[in-house]
Formats: structure tokens, sequence, C-alpha cells
């Protein structure tokens, strides 16, 4: 049997498998982003959104007392967030919930800080990416299906003062992104800062 392939991330040992999408070293950024935003954020647990192996919030969270509410319909992601959690001694600051992440979530739930790191490749397009499994990238007609839906999700369970770091795949997907964000929230959600890098984007999404 072959070992499982771990890597390390902000200080973290991670591992996964093939059932989720293998850690990008690039995605550290978001994660780095998230742990800068932390100390000025209202109070309460930090909420991540397509968590897959979990790497992007624990990285967040890690040098803090926050707690982290982690969803991913995915069972492997759910497998991989607590052996993760685990393994690097978060385990008591972890909640997992695993089904669509639209349904997991309760109408009264804040959250000051939420990441987001969905699906953004074009369903027409998920062939160009084998090794990579389709559940994790595939972003449906557009590529922007999932991030649409984790704006809605922000709108409804950002705090007062708190921030969204969603990720994406290009500038492009931003701009609409932040199209959205304003007609769709009325203007309550805008995104205030983006930030390019050579394999994706990140955006900050501000009430």
């Amino acid at each position: 049997m072959n070992p499982m392939p771990h890597l390390t991330f902000r200080g973290l040992d991670i591992a996964y498998d093939h059932r989720v999408l293998e850690p990008r070293p690039w995605t550290e950024a978001q994660s780095s982003w998230a742990a800068e935003l932390l100390p000025q954020a209202p109070e309460g647990p930090v909420l991540e959104l397509c968590a897959g192996a979990g790497h992007i919030g624990l990285g967040a969270v890690k040098d803090t007392h926050r707690e982290l509410v982690m969803v991913d319909v995915n069972p492997a992601a759910e497998e991989f967030s607590l052996t993760n959690a685990s393994t690097n001694g978060l385990a008591s600051q972890i909640a997992f919930r695993r089904g669509r992440m639209e349904e997991v979530l309760q109408p009264g739930e804040r959250f000051p800080l939420i990441v987001a790191d969905p699906p953004w490749v074009r369903s027409t397009e998920t062939s160009w990416f084998p090794e990579d499994p389709v559940l994790a990238i595939d972003g449906g007609g557009d590529g922007l299906d999932l991030a649409r839906t984790c704006v809605d999700l922000m709108d409804q369970h950002l705090a007062e003062g708190g921030a969204g770091l969603l990720q994406l795949g290009n500038l492009a997907q931003a701009e609409t992104i932040a199209a959205y964000a304003a007609e769709q929230t009325g203007g309550r959600l805008t995104v205030a800062e983006t930030r390019e890098f050579e394999r994706g984007v990140l955006v900050r999404l501000s009430r």
C-alpha cells in the first residue's frame, strides 16, 4: 500500500489523498490573510466552506483560540479535516458539518470570518484536470455556481464588521462575483479588495 501523501502548510502537517483536492501551496495566502484579519474581527467562530482537507481553515486558526466550523459535502473531506486537526493538536477547536453548505447552517448563526474555496472550473472543462476529483473542481456552467452560493451564505451569516475570503480562478470571475454580490445583496455585501496570484484570485468581501 502506498503511503498517504502529506505536505506542510503554514507549519501544519496536512494529509490528503485522491478523494480530495490536493492542497495548493499558493492557497497559504488565503489562510495567512484570514489569520491577519482575525485579531480585529468580532468574537465568534470561523466558518470554512468547501473545506476539503481542512488546511486553509486550520492554518487560519492555528495560533488562536478561535473555534472553526468546517463544512463540506464530501465524506473524505470530513475524514481528512478531522484527522489533520487531530494531528496538529487542534481537535478541540474543530466542529465539522457534512452536507450541502446551504443546508447545514442555522438561520441565526453569525461568523466574524468566513473562508471559502469553492470549485470554480466550468463543468465542460473538468476533464482538463484528470488528477483532481470532479466533486472538488466542478463549478457548474460558468464555474461560479458554488461561489455564488458562498456569497449568499456570507450575506446571511457574516457578522457585522466581519469579512469573507473567497477563492476564485481569475480576475474575470472576481468581477462577476463582485457584480453578483452588489446586486444580490442590495449593497449589504461588497468586494473590498482583490488579490491576484499566479494560480488564482482571492477576494475579500465586507458587510
